[in-house]
């Protein structure tokens, strides 16, 4: 499609203009960033990946009613979304102690914690997007009491069907982030959620061997972050199980 007006340009995609009002196109790049962009790469082919691996889980919500932003895939890197408002904040879920949490509680990263728990981050990448308690996101307008109650059961029911679908291929779900927009019908607002799922903002590793399937790779030097996130759509069902991919040849995705 013709390249339309740039909206925005973040650390991994580019947003532009959609075709028709309250829409944009979002485009995946093969950027990847760690350490508040301190580490920086290319890595050629995870744009494209992620773009499939995204339009995989978005879909998954929308059969499960879950709303979000996802639209259509354009193309091998753009998909059609919902233009919305985002609410400043980084939504994570976590199922296991790892990365940050490990390091702020002295927990040994991999222990199961008693339940699910929910943190929040407030977008701002001069700050380092620093976790922010619920009592500062009310005070400060960023969300109400009623939005932080939606934004949690939003979060949730995406934390069980992710964690289903990853177990069902022998990926354990040990903590994901996502961001969280608001839409109007007229006077009704509601919240959907918005930018991307993808092994960029997942922590996956396999249940037998605890084997790194995700940024992870890239942030710590565990070996091609490419190859990592082709097994993850592999055994989604987003790439082949023969042919390209058995071959040890650059993969090819199923349109």
């Amino acid at each position: 499609m013709a390249r339309r007006k740039k909206i925005y340009e973040g650390k991994a995609k580019t947003l532009y203009e959609g075709p028709e009002p309250g829409t944009i196109v979002q485009y995946f790049k093969d950027d990847a960033t760690a350490f508040n962009a301190e580490k920086r790469a290319t890595i050629e082919g995870k744009g494209v990946l992620n773009n499939r691996l995204s339009e995989f889980f978005m879909n998954g919500l929308t059969n499960l009613g879950i709303p979000n932003h996802f639209i259509r895939r354009l193309n091998m890197r753009e998909q059609l979304c919902r233009q919305c408002e985002i609410v400043p904040l980084e939504v994570i879920v976590r199922n296991y102690a790892a990365g940050s949490m490990s390091k702020r509680l002295g927990i040994e990263e991999g222990t199961r914690l008693p339940r699910p728990i929910i943190e929040f981050s407030y977008k701002d990448d001069a700050l380092g997007d620093p976790l922010v308690p619920e009592e500062y996101i009310i005070a400060f307008g960023w969300a109400s009491q009623q939005d932080m109650d939606d934004i949690v059961a939003l979060a949730l029911r995406v934390n069980d069907y992710l964690s289903g679908v990853m177990y069902g291929v022998g990926i354990k779900l040990v903590d994901f982030k996502i961001e969280i927009g608001r839409v109007w019908d007229g006077d009704f607002m509601r919240l959907i959620v918005a930018d991307e799922i993808s092994p960029d903002s997942c922590r996956l590793w396999d249940i037998e061997s605890g084997q790194k399937l995700d940024k992870d790779v890239f942030r710590r030097d565990l070996g091609n972050l490419t190859d990592a996130y082709t097994e993850v759509a592999r055994r989604l069902g987003v790439l082949p199980t023969n042919g390209p991919v058995a071959n040890g040849d650059k993969p090819t995705l199923i349109n």
